[in-house]
């Protein structure tokens, strides 16, 4: 257990007695642990486990204790199958039966929504960095293909057959890289390579034909050229997006030198983890995790926020955001208060957004989303791929009197959630079956997230000479209402992305102030009464949502 929370955490050891959220823990590293605890000790340790015993000693008291007992008894889990290749015929079918892998559940949706949206470019994920140095062009292109190649989903369509979609893996084949030259302008460089990159970032896929994935270079000198490599989000992710910098980095530098690829050869791909989810979440496992979420959403209200506009009939959003920051001295009081109250750091500031949502909407009742990982499991950690979940977290404010009895409360939600986090969202849209409007999204209008960046260096990366460094493009999307997004370093930064359609940016500022408020009030007491903490001085933000009354009132007459 030790070696496997030293691992995880990224330390040389760890003592026995050690706290893994004191040493920095939270959940995603935590599912982490459970997915080497299972690989290791052949045992389903619950995540709610860590959170009760999170000392090595105590922990590893608690994985004997599993491993004396029948496999799925007393811990109310079911074991799910091991997660194993496929083996595939000459033209990519499984078993070399002819029949081509389905999609997974998170991948049947967007598949769905292009039916609807062909070629919608706002589930394009593009990627932009820009490179100052000597450039080794032939490098380049041989790692991007090489990533390709390993990554089965990278070369896949999503072709109908018999009606229904399906992977259809092609064989590997060079990448093409184009490289669009802006050099002999005599001015304005910069601003061509922008819309050259924007352009490019925009331009929609195909997904019934292919590819899914594309690139292009912008030479601004010898020295200076901007790579964009554009995803669709069906073969994509946030966490894919690691795994893709690590290994372009490592294959760039071998073949830069002439030397083979240095990785391994992947054990599994994601058209396995797609067969494997669709195996293994029905009957009894999908039964459990419908009954814990019917339960969970019973009577759920739609969250209605005051807006500055009124709502069009249609889904089409006109994103903008908001960036703000708390400074590094509230950032670890938060992280204190977190450490005593046996929370995580997401679970507080989740706390404090259900508690000015509650604030401002004037419901006690309120739901979010959060977006999830849903890499618990070892083998699915190193590939690329469609994977993230969405989770609701309900939080019921009138049951809570003070700052720690909703705290504990989010804990517990947040915790169940997590326990039945394998039920895709897709499929409990379904069963919940909520009024759908085309201007909302089902479940939940408004979502937090937190990244967790702490001991990330913040210098460019460097790549054999030459320094790369993120490019940021204009403009921002949103789907939802409100989308909080955090990242935690040695302070935490957010940004606050909005439907401009809905807000102004002076409300989305009012909330933001709001938002800071509330948790430097948690930050002073957790055993203050919620009924007296005011989000923002002034009246509040039930004052500011009369005034936006008002005025929807004057602009209807």
């Amino acid at each position: 257990v030790c070696n496997v929370w030293a691992e995880v955490l990224g330390r040389d050891r760890v003592g026995v007695d050690e706290d893994f959220f004191a040493l920095g823990g939270h959940s995603l590293l935590a599912t982490q642990v459970v997915s080497r605890v299972r690989a290791v000790f052949g045992v389903e340790v619950p995540l709610r486990v860590l959170f009760e015993t999170p000392t090595v000693e105590a922990l590893a008291a608690e994985v004997e204790r599993l491993r004396e007992v029948e496999s799925g008894a007393g811990n109310g889990s079911v074991s799910a199958p091991p997660l194993v290749r496929r083996e595939r015929g000459e033209s990519g079918e499984l078993d070399g039966q002819g029949g081509h892998p389905p999609l997974s559940f998170a991948q049947q949706r967007l598949w769905f929504i292009d039916q609807l949206e062909p070629g919608n470019p706002a589930y394009n994920s593009p990627r932009v960095v820009r490179l100052e140095g000597q450039l080794d062009y032939a490098a380049l292109v041989a790692a991007l293909t090489e990533i390709v190649r390993r990554h089965e989903v990278l070369r896949t369509s999503f072709p109908s057959v018999d009606g229904a979609p399906v992977q259809l893996v092609h064989a590997p084949q060079e990448l093409s890289v184009p490289v669009v030259d802006v050099e002999h302008l005599a001015e304005g460089k910069e601003q061509a390579a922008r819309e050259v990159v924007e352009r490019e970032a925009a331009r929609s896929f195909d997904l019934s034909a292919g590819p899914v994935v594309r690139a292009l270079l912008v030479r601004l000198n010898e020295r200076e050229h901007v790579l964009v490599v554009v995803l669709h989000h069906i073969v994509s992710d946030g966490w894919s997006a690691g795994v893709l910098v690590r290994e372009f980095g490592l294959l760039y530098e071998a073949f830069r030198q002439g030397q083979p690829s240095p990785l391994a050869e992947l054990p599994v791909q994601y058209a396995d983890y797609a067969v494997w989810q669709r195996a293994w979440l029905q009957g009894e496992v999908l039964e459990r995790q419908l009954a814990y979420w019917r339960e969970q959403l019973r009577d759920l209200e739609v969250l209605e926020l005051p807006t500055d506009y009124a709502r069009q009939t249609t889904g089409t959003s006109r994103g903008a955001v908001v960036r703000f920051e708390l400074n590094s001295e509230v950032t670890a009081q938060l992280r204190e208060v977190s450490r005593r109250e046996g929370v995580t750091l997401f679970m507080l500031l989740t706390a404090a957004f259900q508690l000015l949502l509650s604030r401002y909407s004037g419901q006690r009742d309120v739901a979010v989303g959060t977006a999830i990982a849903n890499r618990n499991r070892l083998e699915t950690e190193p590939l690329v791929g469609f994977f993230i979940n969405q989770l609701v977290l309900r939080a019921r404010v009138d049951e809570c009197r003070t700052t720690r009895d909703l705290l504990a409360q989010v804990r517990e939600t947040v915790l169940g959630a997590y326990a039945h986090q394998d039920l895709p969202f897709e499929r409990l849209v379904e069963e919940v079956a909520p009024d759908r409007e085309l201007s909302r999204s089902p479940l939940f209008q408004h979502a937090i997230e937190l990244q967790s960046l702490r001991g990330e260096s913040d210098e460019p990366w460097q790549l054999a000479g030459t320094k790369l460094s993120s490019v940021t493009l204009e403009g921002a999307t949103t789907k939802l209402d409100l989308d909080v997004v955090l990242y935690e370093r040695d302070s935490i930064s957010g940004y606050a992305y909005y439907d401009a359609n809905l807000f102004s940016e002076a409300t989305i500022d009012f909330l933001v102030r709001g938002f800071e408020s509330i948790l430097n009030e948690f930050v002073r007491d957790v055993d203050a009464e919620l009924s007296g903490i005011s989000p923002v001085s002034g009246g509040g933000l039930e004052s500011h949502a009369a005034q936006l009354a008002t005025s929807l009132e004057l602009l209807e007459v």
